[in-house]
């Protein structure tokens, strides 16, 4: 039987793989060339991650099962009202619209588009948000434009 490894996406690393330290966001692709891998972001743009097109092989299935799954980069809905964290710093409003993305240590932080003369715009910079308060989006789903490729992401 074929070993099973997790699906293509968004993870952190909890445990070293190869030469990338737990605590890492990295893109999980298991049809990669020689085989399945992670890849570490090298850039950033439009509060997305673009990563690597060269990645570290994970030799086995037991080693890609540390990995953490995270939630997708993109837009999604607040289902239910929330604050950032125990401080409750900024309340982010049952309906509204963020963005979700990660620094390089997989933190999750949230931006807030607002509309402007050139129509709806995002900031460059957004508000760390805990792990637990993601339980209370829901995704959108936004078509990728043909400009928009992100290489080996899917």
């Amino acid at each position: 039987m074929a070993p099973t490894f997790p699906p293509c996406g968004l993870y952190v690393t909890t445990e070293e793989i190869g030469q990338v330290p737990a605590g890492r966001l990295v893109l999980f692709h298991d049809h990669g060339d020689p085989g399945p891998g992670i890849y570490l972001p090298e850039s950033w743009a439009h509060n997305r991650a673009n990563f690597s097109s060269r990645g570290i092989t994970v030799q086995s299935a037991a080693l890609a099962a540390t990995l953490k799954p995270l939630l997708s980069e993109g837009l999604y809905r607040v289902e239910e009202a929330f604050t950032c964290c125990a401080k409750n710093c900024r309340t982010y409003p049952q309906d509204s619209l963020v963005q979700l993305g990660y620094d390089g240590a997989a933190n999750a932080i949230l931006f807030e588009p607002s509309w402007g003369p050139e129509g709806l715009q995002i900031p460059e910079s957004g508000q760390r948000v805990d792990d637990l308060r993601l339980s209370k989006l829901a995704y959108l789903m936004v078509r990728e434009g043909a400009t928009g490729s992100r290489g080996i992401y899917h």
